[in-house]
């Protein structure tokens, strides 16, 4: 692959930036973006009809053709910023964009959305040589971790292109909560306990009435509807988006699903999510959400709710996922009485916080600290690992580590 140069040519016409445009796609192409030889022609069209005179518009060209999705911003400013640089730079800045581990105090900083996917993308390809392969050893893997394992561990800021492919088949494979309840309705049952008197009738009419053959009936037996609010705002982009394929996998099970995201404003996605193919549920549902990875407005977005959709979905005793990092922009006491109301109107409300995944987190945000004591359960969110745990929490298997006082205990 060709090293990226400044985006300029010389008074003859000729250059290097058509080649580089060309090879700037195919970094793209191979860090998830979906572009083919089509957008490599309009980008060099656009660009010669723009007569771009900056660098900053010379990334908005680019950005306007290659960008057609709200998570693709992300790959796009990275990869830009790391290919357009000098040559002796573009190792350097590969190393420097490479995912750090949290807890790491002389690197504190998390890695970036789509910083492995634009690393791999950019990273030289060997050559190949005519020196012949060398001999395969075969090793043991009877003690090593298995590949599908070390992925349910891995956080999903950290993982590939190919890795959030293989993450999301696993999420739609997952084995889903049994926790069917006793609905008001009633169905007819041999072993019901209660008397169908219609049916009862029904049955004497067909004797002459000479005897009477009992109906029975019992309660119909359905999962609760789950309502989940899906935090969408910068900080919580890296998570917001494979959650809602675990939301999307629900809905197929014939699960009912409300599905709300929010940043600066509430959108309903419920109908998106009920398109078959994910990643179409995804697009369209991101593409109904203006705000996507905008600030955070957490109180306004419950209250929103709390008025205007709680009467609608919030029937039958539904769970309600609360899926957000609680880092409220401005913190008020409204915040505490939404979160309040919330949880009187829903039979359980579990917290989803990606933030539980550093061992050193504690509740001292002034945002956390009051919404915690309105939750039943505080949970993590940011692996496969964590999702399963949530699946068999919704099943009625919690835990005393989910329990919110015990967070509001450490910072008392």
């Amino acid at each position: 692959m060709g090293e990226g140069r400044e985006p300029s040519m010389t008074s003859d016409g000729t250059g290097h930036l058509a080649d580089n445009i060309a090879y700037f796609a195919r970094a793209l192409r191979a860090a998830g973006l979906p572009l083919g030889p089509g957008s490599v022609v309009d980008a060099l069209d656009a660009v010669e009809a723009a007569r771009v005179g900056t660098r900053e518009d010379f990334y908005w060209t680019l950005h306007a053709v290659f960008v057609t999705r709200r998570e693709h911003s992300a790959i796009f400013d990275q990869a830009f910023r790391i290919f357009w640089r000098r040559r002796a730079l573009m190792e350097k800045l590969i190393a420097q964009m490479s995912p750090i581990a949290p807890g790491d105090p002389t690197q504190p900083d998390k890695p970036k959305a789509g910083a492995l996917r634009v690393a791999q993308a950019l990273a030289p390809r060997p050559k190949p040589t005519d020196e012949p392969p060398p001999p395969e050893r075969e090793i043991s893997a009877r003690l090593t971790m298995s590949d599908r394992e070390i992925l349910k561990s891995k956080d999903f800021a950290q993982m590939s292109a190919a890795e959030i492919a293989q993450a999301k088949r696993l999420v739609a494979e997952l084995r889903l909560p049994d926790d069917a309840l006793p609905t008001r309705r009633l169905t007819p049952s041999a072993g019901g306990r209660r008397i169908d008197p219609r049916r009862s009738f029904r049955r004497s009419l067909r004797a002459g009435g000479a005897a009477i053959e009992l109906a029975m009936r019992d309660r119909i037996e359905a999962p609760p509807p789950l309502v989940a609010l899906v935090d969408i705002s910068g900080s919580m982009a890296d998570y917001s988006r494979l959650f809602l394929h675990f939301l999307h996998a629900l809905s197929e099970k014939r699960r009912r699903v409300h599905a709300f995201v929010f940043a600066t404003r509430l959108t309903n996605i419920s109908r998106e999510l009920q398109r078959r193919d994910p990643d179409e549920a995804l697009a369209l549902a991101s593409k109904r959400a203006e705000d996507w990875e905008g600030g955070t407005r957490i109180s306004a977005a419950l209250h929103d709710f709390n008025r205007h959709w709680s009467r609608r979905v919030l029937s039958g005793g539904p769970v309600v996922l609360l899926f957000t990092d609680g880092l409220e922009r401005e913190v008020t006491p409204e915040l505490a009485f939404e979160m309040d109301r919330l949880k009187r109107s829903c039979r359980r409300l579990v917290w989803l916080n990606p933030l539980l995944r550093f061992d050193a987190f504690e509740a001292r945000a002034a945002g956390i600290r009051a919404m915690l004591p309105h939750v039943h359960e505080f949970r993590p969110v940011h692996s496969l690992a964590s999702m399963e745990e949530l699946c068999r929490a919704l099943a009625g298997d919690g835990s005393a580590a989910a329990d919110p006082r015990r967070w509001l205990a450490r910072v008392a």
